[in-house]
């Protein structure tokens, strides 16, 4: 049954200042908010953490589900920062497995077909369980699949229905990310840390919770196919298998029943959090023999250079500690009792307010002040926005914001305390994508992809990345398109990058940006996949060998300046998204991510309307040439890209019916 939630006024009031120039002493300046004042003070997570005993009682719970099923697996532990606590291998669990093509391809692009350790893959899936949750929604990897595939639900009766809600965040906190700590847990336990896959849509990955609180995340790899579940009504015995060796580990330390993924929707539709309950078990996992009596015909640890020594099962971080890398603000930092950011583990802010390090032709850079009233006008915005994937209902919306310059460089940082962690690579991927596109040197960045790498499509990666320009001008109809002249937001880049176009359409034909359907997969998104497969498989290939080091950023487009990559983490083509103007002329973006795709979309978009309200220097995209303006004839008839789509009646504490109608 669909939600609905009632109007609930929230009694508690704050007030909310940003420093005008981030890492420093100075005293913190007020800025003029939005017109709806913010409303909800957020109540912190408690500082819970898995200890040592905790992981060796997940792991031998996971050992005697495996033993009873007789399928040994590899069994891993992270904590909520994404830091590896035990990888466990046991006897006869396969050492290596192989990225999935879509049935019946008989042509394997991107990552299909690539060979990775069965390591990889159950530390991306406890990554998964760990970033997509939190005090309000516990996602597994089995939610994961449901909602990042095609269509939405995914099952042969969904051919017509739209994408799925986080379509593409699969390629997010990549190992190539610039943003990720990359440093061994036991050296630096400072998160966020990157997935070696990204996150996993491969069933047998789910969040761990102490009192309430989501502390990590386990992973079990028992098969060689790393894939996903393309049908929900049936399950093969190998996901059914996976998904219970995992559960077992999660007992004592399972998420609560009332925010489990299937008591939230998206669209009207219930999401899947287990085709497998503790009913299912063969074992009895509050019994299972003490970590201590497995021997080493058992299995054991494993390294897995540079996530995991191997040596020992290493304790957690307490999400919101210095040492976790996502604390609490401080008055010197950010004048608000509820903003997070990101901390270097020695008390100084990793990404300080600043103003822009470009120079926009015809056009100032964005000032530390004007960064600041962006992100506190967006911090206000998530503030009284109704959480779409949050329980218990009228919960208020928790999010990470990021602001980048038209160069790419992150400017600011904020987040709410429970927003998941997944978002924070994300947003930043999202501000990324909506000024890279809508940016005067788009197109020769692309064409100038240094990437000389064979592909799987028979031709040069260059060629390849080339190939999606060419098609987007022809599709839009403008042959000198990504120049500059028009304004894409990352809904807009989405819808342009699905292999249905519009989204949905059987009829229709695929989006520009994407693969063709017919080689279309989770793992061949089509430009999203080409500009990062190369350094995701060279990271990959360097787990164990001494020496390797993870690439420094995700593609081979031209740096800007030294240091400097408009796309260093990778796009990102699900909503959230939206360039910024002075003037008409690009000087930025920003980037929202960690709740519904119509909460971050309006989040980001009413962040930007707030902040021209306040500062009179810089605003949203001139409505003549933001995308939604382009007819496209394509799928049948003349279609708009979507620029921006705003949730109706979204505030816990307003009857505003159409926040964004006019702006």
């Amino acid at each position: 049954m669909r939600r609905v939630n009632p109007f609930v006024a929230v009694a508690t009031s704050m007030a909310f200042a940003l420093a005008g120039c981030g890492g420093g002493g100075s005293s913190p300046t007020p800025i003029a908010t939005t017109t709806i004042p913010p409303t909800t003070v957020y109540t912190a997570p408690s500082a819970q953490s898995l200890s040592v005993s905790d992981v060796q009682a997940v792991i031998a719970q996971s050992v005697a589900e495996a033993q009873a099923r007789g399928t040994p697996a590899v069994i891993s532990v992270t904590d909520r920062v994404g830091n590896v606590l035990a990888v466990y291998q046991m006897a006869g669990a396969p050492s290596t497995v192989t990225i999935r093509a879509n049935a019946g391809q008989t042509q394997k692009l991107d990552l299909e077909g690539v060979v990775v350790p069965a390591s990889t893959a159950a530390i991306a899936k406890a990554i998964t369980g760990a970033y997509l949750s939190s005090g309000g929604n516990a996602f597994s990897t089995r939610t994961a699949s449901e909602i990042v595939q095609e269509t939405f639900p995914p099952s042969p009766a969904s051919v017509g229905l739209g994408s799925g809600p986080l379509f593409g965040v699969q390629f997010s906190q990549l190992p190539c990310s610039d943003l990720a700590f990359k440093a061994l847990t036991s050296a630096n336990p400072i998160g966020p840390k990157p997935s070696p896959l990204g996150l996993s849509a491969d069933p047998g990955g789910f969040p761990l919770y102490k009192n309430g609180v989501v502390v990590g995340g386990i992973g079990v790899k028992a098969d060689t196919d790393y894939g996903f579940d393309p049908d929900i009504t049936s399950n093969t015995p190998a996901q059914l298998n996976e998904e219970a060796i995992a559960l077992a580990g999660t007992v004592g330390y399972a998420a609560p029943s009332t925010i489990t993924a299937d008591k939230i929707t998206a669209g009207g539709q219930s999401l899947i959090y287990s085709d497998v309950t503790t009913a299912n078990l063969k074992s009895t996992p509050s019994s299972a023999p003490a970590y201590s009596t497995l021997t080493a015909a058992v299995g054991g640890l494993v390294p897995v250079t540079p996530f995991y020594a191997g040596t020992a099962i290493l304790a957690g971080q307490a999400y919101g500690t210095e040492a976790s890398g996502v604390r609490k603000s401080t008055t010197a930092e950010f004048n608000n009792p509820g903003v997070y950011v990101l901390t270097d583990g020695a008390g100084n802010i990793r990404f300080p307010i600043k103003g822009g390090t470009d120079s926009p032709a015809g056009a100032s850079p964005l000032t530390a002040t004007e960064v600041n009233s962006l992100l506190q006008n967006a911090f206000s915005i998530m503030s009284q926005t109704r959480a779409q994937i949050r329980n218990p209902l009228n919960s208020p919306a928790e999010v990470s914001v990021w602001v980048v310059d038209t160069n790419g460089v992150p400017l600011g940082m904020v987040r709410s305390p429970d927003a998941p962690i997944f978002g924070i690579d994300v947003a930043l991927q999202k501000a990324r994508t909506a000024n890279f596109f809508s940016h005067p040197s788009a197109a020769s960045d692309l064409l100038n992809n240094v990437d000389a790498g064979g592909t799987s499509v028979g031709i040069t990666r260059q060629a390849d990345i080339a190939s999606f320009v060419a098609a987007f001008r022809s599709f839009l109809g403008l042959p000198n398109g990504l120049t500059g002249q028009t304004a894409f937001s990352a809904r807009a880049i989405a819808g342009l990058a699905r292999p249905l176009f519009p989204d949905g359409l059987v009829s229709g034909p695929s989006g520009p940006l994407s693969r063709p359907t017919a080689q279309w997969s989770i793992f061949a998104t089509g430009l999203q996949t080409a500009l990062v497969d190369t350094d995701l498989v060279t990271a990959v290939s360097g787990i164990n060998v001494a020496g390797a080091s993870f690439p420094s950023r995700c593609g081979f487009t031209p740096d800007v300046a030294p240091g400097q990559n408009r796309l260093q983490n990778g796009i990102q083509i699900f909503a959230g998204g939206e360039p910024i103007y002075r003037n008409g002329v690009l000087v930025g973006a920003i980037g929202v991510s960690g709740d519904g795709t119509t909460q971050d979309d309006m989040i980001g978009f009413l962040g930007i309307d707030g902040a021209a309200t306040a500062t009179g220097t810089i605003g949203n995209a001139p409505p003549a040439i933001r995308a939604d303006q382009l007819s496209i004839n394509q799928g049948g008839g003349a279609n708009r890209v979507l620029y921006v789509q705003c949730p109706d009646a979204p505030f816990i504490n307003s009857s505003t019916q159409t926040p964004c109608a006019g702006k």
